[in-house]
């Protein structure tokens, strides 16, 4: 139920936010709008302030709206209202009426990140956990416990990080855009500060997954090697683990973090039987041993081992916020940097260089909507900017049957002083509404194989 409530939100005000400026432009430049309508198919709300020509409607199905203005080419106009047409207003104004949808959804963008920069969050502390084996974290010197205090592009200049969430962006970005990515850290084994290079350009990344981040190295934030929450009978009750107790060697491995010791005994599995190791843990400041072995476990096509609790506590958290301008700064720069990199994996997915499996539809959108509702009003402010930002991006591309469209025909008519003809226009209508069925198919089928697949 949370779910459905917080897409059917969430669609609502983002596609009420679009008309709108399309409605508010319209109005500003002396056009007529005849209705504004979210949503279609049967009326559920209707409501028509006194004295204006604009009937507001609210439909049964969320899934858009529109704006409908005074136009000659959809039904005739009476002469003495001929200046109020969409039709009859100049290029400029009705190329600041069709943008103006688009903009409103990405400064919406803006005042969504702002107000979580202005309220504050608490996010995981830039400290990483161990590497993964063999990942590019780990051949670039990384062990775990490392804490990140600047990250840049290579050729560009270290910018302050703040928590995990920003570490993740730049991986995000190095990886997709194909940048180095330079991070300054200081840990337990460097003493000073050190430089990191990950080279993120060597990656040929496809997808924004999971997986990419097992590859660099850099899956998570750092938690403590700590186990917790012992199931009765299950192999940590057997080995006498108890909660609390701090894991600090498996067998000969010194253990530095959650992620480490996780591994460690996913990993221990050897020809299909679990290997025992002597576990070193400090318990109420005492050392002690155990004989621990885990259980065995199908995981898909792979065999682990598991030991029946839960491992690694927390991570350690700031409470991350900005005052009024540099908070409003860092939203725009935060929208600027989502819509680019938007653009940019479209253009990859266009030439084959990005997977269409970073298309995604409403079922996802509607799952994500839930998930971050119940993670609380902060993480569903961030995922209501993100989507916004894609709602305008997307808005803006030139397909005929979007604003961006709309605004590559102006182009023309700006350029040759004539506008797109009626059979050229029908045209190509009818290519944007074919590639835009097929985007949204891919797009659902990528959906279906998520949730179900």
């Amino acid at each position: 139920m949370l779910t459905i409530a917080a897409f059917v939100l969430a669609l609502g005000l983002l596609i009420a936010v679009h008309e709108y400026g399309h409605y508010r432009m319209a109005v500003a430049c002396g056009v007529k709008v005849l209705r504004f309508s979210i949503g279609f198919g049967k009326t559920l709300f209707r409501w028509q302030p006194k004295g204006s020509p604009t009937e507001f409607v609210v439909g049964a199905f969320p899934l858009g709206g529109y704006v409908k203005m005074l136009d000659e080419r959809e039904s005739p106009v009476a002469q003495e209202e001929r200046h109020l047409a969409f039709n009859t207003q100049p290029l400029r104004s009705r190329v600041a009426i069709v943008a103006a949808g688009p903009i409103a959804n990405l400064l919406l963008a803006i005042l969504l990140y702002a107000a979580v920069n202005w309220s504050g969050v608490q996010l995981p502390a830039p400290i990483l956990a161990s590497p993964e084996a063999g990942s590019m974290a780990e051949r670039a010197g990384l062990q775990g416990g490392e804490k990140v205090l600047r990250a840049g592009f290579a050729g560009g200049e270290l910018q302050a990080v703040e928590s995990f969430e920003d570490v993740r962006w730049y991986l995000t970005r190095g990886a997709l855009e194909g940048q180095d990515l330079r991070l300054e850290v200081t840990g337990p084994t460097q003493g000073a500060n050190g430089e990191v290079l990950l080279k993120l350009s060597t990656m040929d990344a496809k997808d924004a997954d999971a997986q990419l981040f097992r590859r660099i190295g850099i899956a998570g934030p750092f938690s403590p090697p700590v186990i917790g929450e012992v199931m009765p009978g299950a192999a940590a009750d057997k080995a006498g683990l108890r909660d609390g107790d701090l894991v600090r060697q498996v067998g000969v491995v010194r253990v530095v973090d959650g992620q480490q010791l996780r591994q460690l005994i996913r990993s221990s599995v050897v020809n299909g039987d679990a290997v025992p190791a002597v576990w070193k843990v400090i318990r109420a400041g005492t050392e002690l041993e155990f004989l621990v072995k885990p259980e065995i476990h199908q995981d898909g096509k792979l065999v682990i081992g598991r030991i029946g609790a839960y491992v690694g506590a927390m991570p350690e958290f700031v409470m991350v916020s900005y005052g009024p301008i540099d908070g409003l700064w860092r939203g725009m720069v935060r929208t600027w940097e989502v819509s680019a990199l938007t653009l940019k994996m479209m253009a990859k997915m266009l030439v084959g260089d990005a997977s269409l499996k970073n298309l995604s539809g409403p079922l996802t959108i509607a799952d994500y909507a839930g998930k971050s509702a119940g993670m609380g009003l902060t993480q569903y402010l961030l995922f209501l900017a993100l989507i916004s930002v894609s709602l305008g991006v997307l808005n803006l591309l030139p397909l005929p049957v979007l604003d961006g469209g709309h605004l590559m025909y102006y182009l023309w008519e700006g350029a040759t002083g004539k506008p797109v003809s009626d059979v050229w226009m029908e045209r190509l209508q009818r290519g944007g509404v074919a590639i835009l069925l097929v985007m949204m198919s891919i797009a659902l089928f990528n959906d279906i194989n998520r949730l179900f697949g």
